[in-house]
């Protein structure tokens, strides 16, 4: 399988990295705003539930509306000169007090992480939001067309809130990686309802309920606590129903089918995780006089690499793919290999939960 930009990856010492440095590259990835995705329209006529699962998550999901506007508190205060999350939990932050620099330095370092992180967050949010609608189209049975269609409501919840909490009150609304830009235009160029699902649903959802998860608990900010754990309790459903959705589709799939599938997963967080973050790094390191390449040499020479690398994946995805049948012993050691997996003894207490 060709690796994805492939033309952008090369050796920190024993680590490959996906490292975007040209600004042309950079600026054709985010002015290519038009995608050509054609699409199948898929009609049913049948209305009535069909699947329990589905139906009950549909339910929970209505239950579950807030209003981004009114249901948060917008006066809360939110300043750079205080720590909005604990400080060992900020790479940029501990990177500047290991070069000595003052806590007021560290604190803004924080704040900037924290603003570049949601606002790739806010971005993945607009490219599922238009996922859901392809699958409004795509889906076969109705309950899968009326989440679907719940889901597309929730996204723009989520662009609302975290568009408004990066301007009221970070300052700062950071332009999309490319890395990120361009995994997200593959899922979106996908075809089917299958890669369609397993990219946004099961992929890139559970991505961001790993990252969200690990960031609120390391928050010092009432307001980002409050925003996360409300986004943080939608995205856990879409996770859900892309593993509903994916636990149907594997059932009936031909060990080639898996084996595509199984490649396609890994294709894609490879690729997000050989970034290591080099796109942050690229953009606000020489802020603070640091180093993206030794940065991330040093990070990924360190030797509990894996242990501090694998947290987002190990969180929600790396369980429900393991419990599909997409991590198998043809990939399970690239994914320890690379600091994606540890253990499978470490993820038997992750399985997100899919009924009820």
């Amino acid at each position: 399988m060709d690796k994805i930009l492939a033309a952008h990856r090369h050796q920190l010492g024993a680590f490959e990295v996906v490292d975007v440095v040209d600004e042309g590259a950079i600026a054709r990835v985010r002015e290519h705003v038009d995608v050509d995705v054609p699409l199948t329209l898929h009609w049913t006529w049948s209305y009535a539930p069909e699947v329990e699962e589905l139906r009950r998550l549909y339910e929970k999901g209505k239950a579950g509306q807030w209003n981004a506007e009114t249901d948060v508190d917008w006066d809360a205060r939110v300043s750079a000169d205080d720590w909005i999350m604990n400080p060992e939990a900020s790479a940029l932050a501990q990177l500047c007090k290991m070069m000595g620099k003052d806590e007021a330095t560290q604190k803004a370092a924080a704040f900037d992480e924290v603003a570049y992180t949601i606002s790739q967050l806010l971005h993945g949010e607009q490219a599922a939001l238009q996922l859901c609608g392809q699958l409004t189209n795509l889906c076969e049975d109705i309950d899968q067309k009326l989440y679907a269609a719940s889901q597309v409501v929730d996204e723009a919840r989520h662009i609302e809130v975290l568009s408004k909490f990066l301007q009221r009150k970070m300052g700062t609304l950071y332009p999309i990686g490319t890395t990120l830009k361009t995994l997200l235009d593959i899922l979106l160029e996908a075809k089917g309802v299958s890669y369609k699902v397993l990219g946004m649903q099961t992929l890139f959802e559970g991505m961001a309920v790993g990252i969200m998860d690990m960031i609120r608990r390391e928050s010092r900010c009432a307001l980002f606590s409050d925003i996360l754990l409300r986004v943080e309790g939608d995205e856990a459903r879409h996770a859900a129903f892309g593993v509903l959705n994916m636990r149907r589709i594997v059932r009936d799939a031909s060990t080639q089918e898996m084996h595509q599938m199984e490649d396609w997963a890994f294709g894609i967080l490879e690729t997000l995780n050989a970034n290591q973050q080099l796109d942050m790094l690229r953009l606000l390191a020489p802020k603070y006089d640091l180093q993206p390449e030794l940065i991330v040499e040093g990070f990924t020479k360190l030797p509990d690499f894996a242990q501090l690398n694998s947290p987002p994946f190990m969180h929600t995805v790396v369980p429900n793919l393991l419990r599909l049948g997409l991590i198998t012993e043809r990939t399970q050691e690239h994914w320890m290999r690379l600091g994606m997996m540890t253990d499978a003894k470490g993820t038997a207490q992750s399985v997100l939960p899919i009924a009820g």
